[in-house]
């Protein structure tokens, strides 16, 4: 076995332990290695039964007295019960729901337990402990520091840290490249990367852990160091087409848009445009608070460009949010600019006079405009980057939220600009709040423009962490909401109501059954989620926009791209599986018209934190705020949610690490790439998976 061998070859994983595997992103066994526990338990702490006390966590070592199967009167489920002595006293065990164990544990083994106590009338007992027997090799599931990992339906946490102490045994992890150069690892004292994936799994001391932990956090901010790096050292000596501005044609658009720029927008606009008047490649980002109208500003900088006779590119991460785009950009421009749309699914013309839809089979109509400069601005998804697509004198690309740039895909947009001398502009754009000392370590060097200032006439947004008591209260005000014409968005965690196992996480297609049929059965409704086809979400996103349906459950798909003025509530289901700068966005959805708008948070965690953080998110409207108080406290993943979380690939590293962050920023500049091949093949390697995800 090597690291690619597939799963399935490891000793008891089956097709349906395979597929399950899957669920979590692991196909190879280089995959399981890399699969980082969340958290640890300790239970290294040995004691005899008879010291011990109600609320411990601990490891007992006793014998197996007694064993048996027996069924639960109250719970109706199979219950095993055992009766453990470690010559001290003896200890009552409990498991629910387990019957296989007695093949497991016989009566005479020797086994080690470790868990949480509970003491009532009967004594003191465990219920539902790891258990495994005494072997003189190591321990996996206790005795020691045991890793815990996020599971899915069908999978245990025994399971998988035995299928990685497999790998670990077999020492399938020496086989991992220690990618890193002598000189950083001399520089910075770093433990080998295939000791830190053994400690990182199977820790035998905090010491050992923090040194692993170290090291794997240092790999990810390296790596996007690097990349910023490698995109910095490719644009030092290109050159760029210069746009010029043009004063007063720039003043007669703003002046026709129907709405005034706010003072941040204009300073953004500025800001680019200073950047496009120079001879080297712009590569800045624009940040954007939910609703603060990036796309305005956009829309002005895409205009500096046409009235150049270049052409540019507005890259969007969903077919939706293309589209909306190209919808408008179409209505500001009127007249004025010939606009091409291009997904996988739909091609578009409009120039003012007409819009002219294409089917698939003749995009080559729109394709031969482009690369002929008839087309001024070309709006679309990854399409764009099709290898058949070809621009006459792109000057400019923006890239919309979730899409990253790496210098392959940089290459292969130059490539298609039809200058192959001269390099277009960068501008990424974001409505995700990311503080700027934590942008810097995801973007390097980037530029960075902030939108914080809301347009005039905007009402805030009135949140409320609902208690669960209060449901119907809230439904109630939704019903009013409804009969005054509004529209209500209604966001989940999750598709299907049994991903996790044991998980209470609210599902779009559970939820969506119990509003149509028992809560709101005489409105209509509509769900939307990732797995659907493209033309499925757009006819449901299209109906919605039309007003024809009153309430949509989805999942975190409408984070980005739909844009519903009419709707005026956004109710959140299990907020507390939410970042605070997920909810934001989440939030952002409404709050786009003359209508007051509402955030029902709903949450059936009794968690006194859950309650701190959706406390907080309830007062606070600066996403920037939230998103530092969530990053104080909680991962990148955790805080921005997984899409965005897969964009950044930090799986251990946070905000918080510091001084990390400054290594590897200092030791990444100026990196010589052509002595170390081995740092540019990880970066492609990182650009190509995030790509991908």
């Amino acid at each position: 076995m090597d690291l690619q061998t597939p799963v399935r070859h490891l000793s008891r994983v089956g097709k349906t332990l395979e597929s399950r595997l899957k669920r979590l992103g692991i196909e190879t066994l280089k995959d399981l290695l890399f699969y980082f526990p969340f958290r640890y338990e300790d239970y290294r702490q040995i004691l005899p039964i008879s010291e011990l006390k109600d609320g411990q966590r601990v490891t007992i070592s006793g014998t197996v007295e007694l064993i048996a199967n027996r069924r639960s009167h109250r719970k109706r489920t199979m219950l095993t019960e055992a009766l453990v002595s470690d010559g001290t006293e003896q200890l009552r065990v409990l498991w629910f729901g387990q019957p296989f164990i007695i093949k497991n544990i016989k009566t005479g083994d020797r086994v080690y337990l470790s868990g949480k106590i509970k003491e009532d009338m009967l004594g003191v007992q465990m219920v539902g402990p790891a258990y495994e027997k005494v072997r003189p090799d190591v321990s996996s599931h206790t005795a020691r520091i045991v890793p815990l990992y996020h599971l899915t339906d069908g999978i245990t946490q025994k399971q998988l840290r035995s299928f990685i102490h497999q790998i670990l045994k077999e020492k399938i992890h020496k086989s991992v490249e220690d990618w890193l150069p002598k000189m950083i690892m001399n520089k910075t004292g770093l433990m080998l990367l295939p000791v830190a994936i053994q400690e990182i799994h199977f820790p035998k001391d905090e010491a050992f852990l923090k040194k692993a932990e170290t090291r794997l956090k240092f790999d990810e901010l390296f790596i996007l160091q690097l990349r910023a790096e490698m995109i910095r050292q490719s644009i030092k000596e290109a050159r760029a087409e210069s746009i010029f501005f043009k004063e007063r044609e720039i003043k007669d658009f703003v002046s026709s848009l129907p709405f005034g720029l706010t003072q941040d927008q204009k300073k953004a606009a500025w800001e680019i445009l200073r950047d496009l008047g120079k001879e080297t490649p712009m590569n800045r980002l624009l940040e954007g608070e939910v609703g603060s109208g990036k796309t305005a500003v956009a829309a002005l900088v895409l205009y500096a460009v046409a009235l150049n006779k270049k052409q540019a590119a507005f890259m969007a991460p969903t077919e939706i949010l293309a589209r909306q785009h190209f919808e408008s950009l179409s209505r500001l421009y009127k007249d004025k600019i010939v606009l091409g749309l291009l997904s996988a699914s739909e091609s578009e013309l409009f120039n003012g006079a007409f819009t002219q839809k294409t089917k698939k089979g003749k995009r080559e109509e729109l394709l031969g405009l482009l690369k002929e400069g008839a087309v001024d601005i070309l709006v679309g998804t990854h399409a764009i980057l099709s290898e058949s697509l070809r621009f006459n004198n792109l000057a400019l690309v923006i890239v919309d939220e979730q899409q990253r740039f790496g210098v392959e895909q940089r290459k292969k947009i130059r490539e298609q600009s039809g200058d192959r001398n001269t390099e277009p502009h960068f501008l990424s754009m974001t409505a995700t709040p990311i503080p700027r000392s934590f942008a810097l370590t995801l973007y390097g060097d980037l530029d960075i423009s902030v939108l914080k200032e809301m347009p005039a006439g905007r009402k805030e947004i009135k949140t409320r962490f609902v208690d669960p008591h209060n449901r119907e209260k809230a439904y109630d005000f939704i019903r009013e909401q409804i009969k005054k014409g509004r529209q209500v968005f209604v966001v989940c965690p999750l598709i299907e109501e049994d991903l996790e196992k044991g998980n209470d996480r609210k599902s779009v297609l559970a939820e969506y059954e119990i509003l149509s049929e028992t809560i709101f059965p005489d409105c209509n409704i509509a769900h939307l989620h990732g797995k659907m086809k493209s033309a499925e979400k757009d006819k449901i996103t299209k109906s919605f926009a039309a007003g024809e349906t009153q309430i949509l459950v989805s999942t975190s798909i409408i984070e980005v791209g739909v844009n519903i003025p009419n709707a005026s509530v956004m109710l959140v289901e299990g907020a507390e599986h939410f970042g605070l700068a997920e909810l934001h966005q989440f939030r952002g959805r409404v709050g786009r018209s003359e209508h007051q708008s509402y955030c029902f948070l709903f949450s059936d965690s009794g968690s006194d934190t859950v309650k701190e953080r959706l406390s907080f998110f309830e007062k606070c409207s600066d996403g920037f705020r939230l998103a530092e108080y969530d990053l104080e406290r909680r991962g990148p993943g955790d805080v921005y949610g997984t899409a965005q979380s897969g964009m950044m690939n930090l799986r251990l590293a946070t905000m918080r690490d510091t001084e990390l962050i400054r290594k590897a920023r200092e030791l990444a500049r100026g990196i010589d790439f052509g002595e170390y091949p081995l740092l540019k093949e990880k970066v492609q390697e990182w650009d190509h998976r995030v790509h991908l995800e």
